[in-house]
């Protein structure tokens, strides 16, 4: 401890301890008061009426403070402070790993970790969990990856002081064994610090105080008669942490620093290639995670080689962007991942650690929740995933009494699920095929309605003036799909939905149900782009919308329609949908993704702790995700996802075309054992500015036929 950086924790350290005496000092100074009243009055130098009340008040006084200090104190001391997630591995399970760090502990003079953890991301830290309510649980089979921990070696000896050191479960795959020991250098270093009286007392006391603070919001709002008493402990707390708080992060960022410092003896020059392969497992992880397992996840599968399938992404992403010369030779050298007995289970228990965390799924496999191995991918999840959305796709259009248009040049299919039935609706400037004028919404389903119903007049008025289809845009005049807009879509005899599960309020940019929007002009929260990210539009003119002439099918005007901003070419915004047929079904599309949402996640609610967690899984399973990898997506991004699905679909019934996956992109379509990189700005064209002329383009280079029907999932 002679390091700068120690000397500094140590300073702050005690500085968060004289907080904690000063509280002390104050709960007390009324008992002190209360003790020299009673000793003058007993040796009688105070006498008198005026005395003994004061003697009176003041014991009374003090007696309360006591109690309330108690009743703090015990709440500090009994709180359970926040514990990391991880995957216990125990020494059984990772001998090599065990020794590893044990040496880099007697290289740098430190005690050992008492265990060893992983997370599911691309960090690594030490974790106290001295606390009393972090004590050994009754052995049970499953706690621990590949059973109980051995009762040898210098690791133990310190288990009730030493912390637990978590690693990132992505370096151990990535990483070849010199790298992860001198990234784990700095890390277990911060030991020699933490075994310090005061560094650790005074980062119990923070633990404690912020332990504190939760368990009285969370009693209070469970137990009404108990919300004064809680208030008053989680106020006493709070004003103590916030004393604490510049102390506390001044004395960690001493500790951060003579770790460093203290580690610069192991391994320096590895330790500067080792941070590069840091930054570039943490891409690569991001990227499998966002673009990969998400789509496994929303489909009710769970990837169970997460680790395994960054290694593929990284060296799929080296290659491709030539990060680094001799990536070969650095993939003959042993990965960090011999360090463990069985891999794959560790990998397994990691993965759906990953899924529970950045998605929210079950602790356990299931029959909704089942995992899938790498080969099955394409399979089972991208084909079941574009087969399903082409599925929802074409019900909606059915919901919208879209039909075909009849070509004498071709054989269509009037009742099949064509993607020439996508392409002609959403064609800008066809005349669109809407549902009869004698159509009405159920107002028990806002997305499928009879046709046996009168329905409110949908036909725009002739010429809307100049603020019509203002959009979100405006803070003026009548919202889309208001009460007050007998003219929309979303009239008086159709009800307001639910919301979806993932908290996603259906807006006038998302359903049509939606009341009026906020007078401050706001844009939607989904359904609409946000006014400060105006979406590229292509270059050529955008439309101003259908007007419905009286031998015209109906179709809503820009007024009646939920708004995509767009950026115009001065730079100011266009809040008018450049294709209001796009709008429309996007909204539509929002709505009953929204509600297949909803009806999921019950099922697929928060379970018992997996097997595997063990211990460290001590944590509030009522906030799932906790990590959410994206924000909920919006009704043009649906929209352009379903409508690649649908062409993918009509790729492989028509062509042979095989669904693929790839590591840095995710599902991907193969047609000739090639991949297709082109599609994605050719949807976007039909989607945002209604022009299906390079996506018509491509069909017919490739052959693929869009009157021919596809098979749905």
């Amino acid at each position: 401890m002679g390091e700068v950086g120690a000397q500094a924790a140590r300073a702050r350290a005690l500085a968060v301890l004289r907080i904690r005496s000063r509280a002390l000092a104050v709960a007390l100074l009324p008992a002190a008061a209360a003790v020299i009243l009673g000793a003058g009055g007993a040796t009688g130098h105070f006498e008198g009426p005026g005395w003994d009340t004061a003697r009176v008040v003041v014991c009374t006084v003090a007696a309360v403070v006591l109690l309330a200090a108690a009743v703090v104190g015990l709440v500090v001391a009994r709180a359970r402070p926040a514990v990391s997630p991880t995957v216990a591995v125990a020494e059984g399970a990772a001998p090599d790993l065990y020794r590893l760090v044990r040496d880099l502990a007697d290289r740098l003079d430190v005690p050992a970790p008492s265990a060893i953890a992983l997370t599911p991301d691309c960090d690594s830290w030490l974790e106290d969990r001295t606390h009393p309510a972090h004590g050994p649980p009754p052995p049970r089979e499953g706690d621990e990856i590949a059973g109980p921990a051995g009762a040898h070696g210098p690791l133990h000896r310190r288990t009730a002081a030493a912390p637990v050191l978590v690693i990132g479960s992505p370096f151990l795959w990535w990483m070849r064994v010199g790298e992860l020991r001198a990234v784990l250098a700095p890390v277990v270093a911060g030991t020699g610090p933490s075994a310090h009286p005061d560094i650790a007392a005074a980062r119990r006391f923070v633990r404690g105080l912020d332990a504190a603070v939760a368990v009285c919001v969370q009693q209070g709002g469970r137990h009404p008669v108990l919300r004064p008493a809680c208030s008053g402990v989680g106020w006493v707390a709070r004003l103590m942490l916030r004393g604490c708080q510049p102390h506390a992060g001044e004395m960690e960022r001493a500790v951060a620093a003579a770790a460093a410092e203290r580690a610069q003896t192991v391994d320096y020059g590895l330790r500067i290639v080792a941070q590069e392969q840091v930054g570039l497992a943490y891409a690569g992880w991001d990227r499998l995670l966002t673009r990969v397992a998400l789509p496994a996840w929303r489909m009710g599968r769970w990837p169970s080689r997460l680790d395994a399938g960054v290694v593929a992404a990284l060296t799929e992403l080296s290659r491709r962007d030539r990060l680094a010369e001799g990536f070969a030779s650095r993939l003959g050298e042993r990965p960090a991942c011999d360090l463990l007995e069985e891999p794959g289970t560790v990998d397994e228990a990691a993965s759906l650690l990953a899924a529970r965390l950045f998605h929210g799924g079950p602790a356990e496999p299931g029959p909704g929740w089942s995992p899938i191995a790498w080969e099955d991918y394409p399979d089972e999840v991208v084909d079941r995933k574009w087969r399903t959305d082409a599925a929802r796709l074409h019900r909606v259009l059915d919901a919208l009494g879209v039909r075909c248009v009849p070509d004498p040049t071709a054989v269509r299919h009037p009742g099949g699920p064509t993607l020439a039935r996508v392409l002609d609706h959403l064609t800008d400037g066809l005349p669109a095929a809407a549902a009869p004028a004698t159509a009405a919404y159920d107002p028990s389903d806002p997305v499928r309605r009879p046709t046996d119903e009168p329905a409110p007049a949908t036909r725009p008025p002739a010429d809307p003036g100049p603020e019509a289809g203002t959009g979100s845009g405006s803070g003026s005049g009548t919202r889309p799909g208001s009460a007050a807009d007998p003219g929309s879509p979303a009239g008086p005899a159709h009800a307001p939905s639910p919301a979806p599960a993932d908290g996603r309020a259906p807006t006038a940019g998302q359903d049509p149900t939606a009341g009026p929007a906020p007078a401050t002009g706001e844009a939607p929260a989904t359904g609409a782009v946000a006014a400060s990210e105006p979406v590229p539009v292509s270059g050529s003119p955008r439309s101003s919308g259908a007007r419905g002439e009286p031998d015209e099918p109906l179709v809503p005007s820009e007024a009646h329609l939920p708004a995509f901003a767009f950026a115009s070419d001065d730079g100011e915004e266009d809040p008018r949908p450049a294709n209001p047929r796009s709008a429309a079904l996007a909204a539509r599309l929002g709505v009953e993704v929204g509600r297949e949402e909803a009806d999921v996640a019950p099922a697929a609610g928060v379970g018992p702790l997996a097997a595997g967690q063990g211990p460290d899984a001590l944590w509030d399973d009522s906030a799932l995700p906790l990590f959410p990898l994206q924000p909920p997506r919006t009704d043009r991004e649906l929209l352009a996802d379903h409508v690649t699905a649908m062409v993918c679909c009509a790729a492989m019934d028509t062509v042979g075309a095989t669904p693929g996956l790839d590591w840095l992109d995710g599902p991907t379509l193969l047609v000739g054992g090639e991949r297709v990189p082109d599609l994605a700005p050719r949807v976007l064209s039909l989607v945002e500015d209604g022009d299906a002329g390079p996506l018509r383009t491509w069909l017919v280079e490739l052959g693929i036929r869009p009157e021919k029907p596809v098979r749905l999932g």
